[in-house]
């Protein structure tokens, strides 16, 4: 019972956190004549009132309860004074108030099943070319896996379904980093295809790669088995033990270059923007999965990188994986 009533508050705690800087008043009902009023005046009390241990304080108020008659209940507690000084709004009654009232309380506490955060996903990518990596075939386009980078930023809408199911959903940048096995292989675009080759030329190659930025949807349903549907960050303590979803996403190129690092004499970077023929689009399949404040992504994408009205372009899926913040 002890837990059900800290979940309670700390569920009221997060709903008022969610208002703007205007009082407002969350009703938890306990039981069938019993409830609590929780009012927040000032969100500058929430990082105060995280500290407080509320298993504590209901303790102290049922312990009270027992042997006094129910009124407006006093509570003594050590914790520091400023945090003592709004107790006095959290009331125990047992009369009847009107269904009209009771309704607007309730839609304060349960209308609220939205949540927005922004996230960013920070991993490696590659390709496979018909289930295999091209270095099993020592292709000129075959990518290191270090270096290769994936990068998202994506604002997500946390919306819960029911029980331990929730929705995420939004839309956000990304960005396809492909660094070259060899470093240097020059991109360029054929009648018959995008053509991967050696550079010849007499200078020290550093790096080449080909980068895509899209612009995606997704929409992933996760199940919570901590109860909470609260997405942590990595420098969060706290959050649900297990968490795991998979749903679609589909993406739009907004760009795409190749790019040649070398030197010759001095430092010099050749970029090229072009399509390449690669697809306008992307669609695929991801896979999140949180354990305690660390989530982790995998993306795969479903249809080519390439188009396949070429003869000479490969065939490539590509894919994506590493942490979000």
């Amino acid at each position: 019972m002890k837990t059900v009533f800290l979940t309670l508050i700390i569920t009221g705690l997060m709903l008022t956190a969610s208002a703007q800087q205007k009082p407002d008043t969350v009703v938890v009902e306990l039981a069938k004549t019993s409830r609590v009023v929780f009012t927040i005046k000032d969100r500058k009390d929430l990082p105060t009132l995280r500290q407080y241990d509320f298993q504590a304080l209901f303790t102290d108020i049922l312990n009270k309860i027992d042997n006094t008659p129910v009124e407006q209940q006093p509570v003594q507690t050590t914790e520091p004074e400023e945090i003592k000084r709004e107790y006095e709004v959290i009331t125990w009654d047992s009369d009847d108030e009107s269904d009209a009232k009771w309704r607007k309380d309730r839609n304060i506490q349960y209308t609220r099943r939205n949540r927005h955060s922004i996230n960013f996903d920070l991993g490696v990518n590659n390709y496979l070319n018909e289930g295999k990596f091209p270095d099993d075939n020592n292709e000129l386009y075959a990518v290191r896996p270090w270096g290769s980078w994936y990068v998202g930023i994506n604002s997500i809408q946390h919306t819960h379904v029911g029980g331990k199911f929730f929705i995420e959903w939004g839309m956000g940048l990304s960005w396809y980093n492909f660094k070259f096995q060899q470093d240097n292989i020059l991109i360029s675009k054929t009648e018959d295809g995008v053509l991967f080759a050696e550079d010849t030329r007499d200078v020290n190659f550093i790096k080449s790669k080909l980068t895509a930025t899209y612009a995606n949807l997704s929409f992933i349903p996760m199940l919570d088995f901590g109860g909470r549907g609260k997405k942590t960050r990595v420098w969060n303590s706290y959050g649900s033990s297990f968490r795991i979803g998979a749903g679609p996403y589909a993406g739009y190129r907004l760009g795409s270059h190749s790019k040649q690092v070398y030197n010759d004499g001095g430092r010099e970077k050749d970029k090229n923007r072009n399509n390449f023929y690669m697809n306008n689009f992307r669609y695929g399949v991801r896979v999140q999965l949180g354990i305690r404040s660390t989530d982790f992504f995998f993306n795969y994408d479903l249809n080519e990188l390439f188009s396949d009205s070429k003869p000479n372009n490969p065939k490539l899926n590509a894919f994506s994986f590493g942490v979000i913040f």
